[in-house]
């Protein structure tokens, strides 16, 4: 255990027991707004495969999960790779949902979104633009908003799957450039963005007065979620654990580490998400 890990625990412990009774009190169910299924193209995760998942969640107390899918990052056929996702989710009885890969640089995108909609009934599509190779700024990213709107879908964009530091050699993705958002949502005001994995910085210099929902992966720090709202709406923050990469008790301890109140942890947990999947 380095001295870091050892300060975490060692403040956060004594909240531990107050503060998980409050989050207890304020979750009916909690919403995970950012897991993945599939198998990782660099490594074997835990809880590998959709059933271990779902029984982990469901022990966790999460009543609903919304994932995409490993296979989006290097597949082609995202058709195929929507369908696979579809059908892993139907075996959860309701608690994944799954949100549908997009990549706009591939032929007939359009035709995936369609399919997402009218094929599988989803509500949310993801998108991975470090690893599909285009910006924010691209006009391409602007019809994807288009097509989204047009169908009522939220975009869900990662903005970084994991730390460079940690890549395979040969498949190296640098965190996307979220700059771009704010030009596009001047274009297209209407769009339901949330952005997946963005850290404190992300939110602090190129999310600031951006209308997107952030999810809390990626946030850390003793205190994080605290700090981070001193700045941040609570209205646009949500409970996302980027398991099973992740951790999953890692996700949960950052709510019991921060002092927030019942109304924020409900927001947190549940309200918030609840509002985009209704």
């Amino acid at each position: 255990m380095n001295r870091r890990t050892l300060l975490r625990t060692a403040l956060a412990l004594p909240a531990l027991g107050l503060q998980s009774s409050v989050i207890e009190a304020a979750e009916p169910g909690l919403i995970d707004c950012n897991i993945w299924l599939g198998d990782h193209p660099c490594r074997e995760l835990p809880w590998h495969g959709t059933r271990a998942i779902a029984d982990t969640l469901r022990a966790r107390g999460v009543s609903e999960a919304w994932a995409g899918t490993f296979d989006s990052l290097l597949h082609k056929d995202l058709a195929a790779a929507n369908a696979r996702l579809a059908a892993e989710c139907r075996t959860t009885k309701g608690l994944i949902k799954p949100a549908g890969a997009i990549n706009p640089r591939l032929p007939n995108w359009q035709n995936d979104v369609d399919r997402c909609v009218q094929q599988h009934g989803m509500k949310a599509i993801r998108l991975i633009p470090n690893y599909h190779a285009y910006t924010l700024d691209d006009p391409l990213f602007g019809e994807v908003l288009t097509a989204a709107i047009h169908h009522g879908l939220l975009v869900q964009i990662a903005a970084q799957m994991e730390d460079e530091r940690t890549q395979h050699p040969l498949l190296r993705a640098a965190p996307g450039n979220l700059k771009p958002l704010a030009a596009a949502f001047l274009r297209q005001p209407e769009a339901r963005v949330m952005v997946l994995n963005a850290n404190r910085a992300m939110s602090m210099t190129a999310l600031q007065n951006c209308p997107v929902w952030l999810d809390v992966a990626m946030l850390e720090g003793v205190g994080g979620i605290e700090s981070l709202l001193k700045d941040w709406p609570l209205e646009k923050l949500v409970f996302g654990s980027h398991a099973p990469f992740f951790y999953w008790d890692s996700a949960k301890l950052k709510l019991q580490e921060s002092e927030l109140t019942a109304t924020q942890l409900a927001a947190i947990t549940h309200g918030n998400a609840s509002q985009l999947s209704s």
